[in-house]
């Protein structure tokens, strides 16, 4: 009775499997992942909201690592960081030698050494009128905004100094100031 039963079997598979027509291709699951659609760059896709070439950020969405700062790139937002602006950093954050460190690499051309507007660059003539410290009010709020948004011929230096670096600077302006 096993024999029989064994031999139907065998019968069986044998005639399942030589009854396959081979002309017809099988089913193919997710047909993209091996036939992809082609697309154009920059063009116009249904992907996206209302067809245009990519989604905005969410309304509110900071990216990673940005830091809020809150004054405006105007005069007003100037006098108002001169006047309330405070760093953030502590006595033992206020790292003189970081400070100068950093104001050697992307200060000194300019403003000189001794903060006296005597840097290379001006005694080339390639820029004119970079002021001296001495000569200015100025305070570790207006000294972080203008390095943040940059003033006159002067650029910002928010995408080279992160916003601690930045107040670093001011702390080793201020500290240049009181020298002249």
């Amino acid at each position: 009775m096993k024999n029989i039963f064994k031999i139907a079997l065998l019968f069986g598979m044998t005639t399942l499997v030589s009854c396959h027509d081979k002309s017809a291709p099988n089913y193919q699951y997710f047909p993209n992942m091996y036939e992809s659609v082609g697309y154009e760059t920059y063009s116009e896709s249904a992907a996206f909201k209302d067809g245009k070439e990519g989604q905005l950020p969410a309304t509110g969405s900071l990216k990673r690592g940005f830091d809020v700062y809150e004054y405006e790139n105007s005069t007003a937002g100037y006098e108002l960081a001169k006047a309330n602006l405070k760093s953030p950093l502590d006595s033992i954050q206020k790292d003189i030698v970081k400070g100068q460190e950093l104001y050697e690499i992307y200060c000194i051309s300019c403003h000189g050494a001794a903060g006296n507007g005597k840097g290379k660059l001006v005694e080339r003539e390639k820029f004119l009128g970079v002021p001296s410290y001495a000569d200015r009010p100025i305070t570790e709020g207006s000294i972080f905004h203008v390095i943040t948004y940059g003033l006159n011929s002067m650029g910002s230096h928010a995408n080279q100094l992160d916003a601690k670096e930045r107040w670093l600077v001011a702390n080793y302006v201020l500290k240049l100031k009181s020298e002249l």
